[in-house]
């Protein structure tokens, strides 16, 4: 096999090969030229792979879900069983900068297998959970053929919910333990769920926990009512791999309810117009700063910080200025 080479990674990855999906998974991740051109080529290849979120505060192991789940898709009675890739994001390292935990350490018992692919990112200072190169990274992956992309979150908590705006189906997973038997589901955090976990059953204080979420899922949907979801509640051993395959069949059930009313199309709809209007927003902002200058731009900071003019102030002067400028 002939070596890579950033002109044909394209090819390469559609073929299947492995070391040119890795290859090319860093140059998205580093924003390059390369990474950018092989995302416009990618495109039309995309909007095949299922997206599962796995989200939750940390210590509940959701990395051990995800190295379960990715091993209980594999393991289906099916003649062909779906490929599986684990987007696993990290805390960034204060030194290299890279994915500081590395969750493929932790996700050994998949490693072997030809039809899971595992990647780690780094966070990168990005709040809500996800980094930002996250859904160009599951795009790639998309286009690789992975029927499953397995999408799991930093762990900060409850500022997780951009993940929503990616993944057609979330977990969010909870344990006891944690100081708080609700804590998972405050801030919004319910409302992102189409699926609930409570990972390490066997601990005790689980049933309260469950018992508890179960409580907050009939106070916010009292009723069935057609058209909408009611998050599914599972109990999880991820380390015994306990609950697997009762959340494997949620996510299909999800994913069936998604298809049949409509749901799948429009959160892909969102989610490319939510993706086109970031590139947008990033492109004309670095437009107008280079029409502004960057002398007029930081004098304008500088006022701002000595508190000479107001935010308001200073974005009008900029515009004036910008218009000028134009005319």
């Amino acid at each position: 096999m002939r070596k890579s080479t950033d002109s044909d990674l394209v090819e390469r990855v559609l073929a299947g090969e492995r070391l040119a999906l890795a290859r090319l998974l860093t140059h998205v991740e580093n924003d390059t030229p390369v990474g950018r051109e092989a995302l416009e080529r990618l495109f039309p290849f995309t909007g095949r792979a299922h997206l599962v979120g796995i989200t939750g505060a940390p210590g509940t192991g959701k990395s051990s879900l995800a190295n379960r789940l990715a091993m209980a898709y594999r393991k289906l009675d099916h003649r062909e069983p779906p490929r599986v890739a684990v987007l696993a994001v990290d805390p960034t390292s204060p030194f290299s900068g890279g994915a500081l935990l590395g969750d493929r350490l932790r996700m050994k018992d998949v490693t072997g297998d030809p039809g899971v692919f595992i990647r780690s990112m780094a966070s990168r200072g990005a709040v809500g959970g996800l980094a930002r190169t996250t859904a160009a990274m599951a795009q790639v992956l998309d286009a690789a053929g992975f029927e499953k992309v397995l999408i799991e979150t930093v762990g900060a908590g409850q500022s997780e919910v951009e993940v929503a705006r990616l993944a057609h189906t979330v977990i969010v997973v909870d344990a006891p333990g944690l100081g708080d038997d609700i804590q998972a589901i405050k801030a919004g955090i319910l409302e992102i769920a189409d699926i609930l976990v409570v990972n390490k059953a066997d601990l005790p204080g689980a049933e309260n926990t469950f018992r508890n979420l179960r409580l907050m899922l009939d106070l916010t949907f009292p009723e069935e009512r057609e058209g909408l979801w009611r998050p599914s509640l599972v109990r999880a051993v991820a380390s015994t791999g306990e609950g697997i395959p009762e959340i494997i069949q949620a996510i299909e059930a999800h994913k069936d309810f998604l298809v049949k009313t409509g749901s799948w199309a429009k959160r892909e709809e969102a989610r490319l117009w939510g993706e086109f209007e970031s590139l947008l927003q990033a492109a004309l902002l670095a437009r107008w700063r280079d029409q502004v200058g960057e002398e007029a731009y930081q004098q304008t900071l500088s006022q701002l910080t000595r508190r000479q003019i107001s935010p308001w102030q200073a974005v009008k002067k900029l515009l004036e200025r910008d218009s000028m400028i134009s005319e």
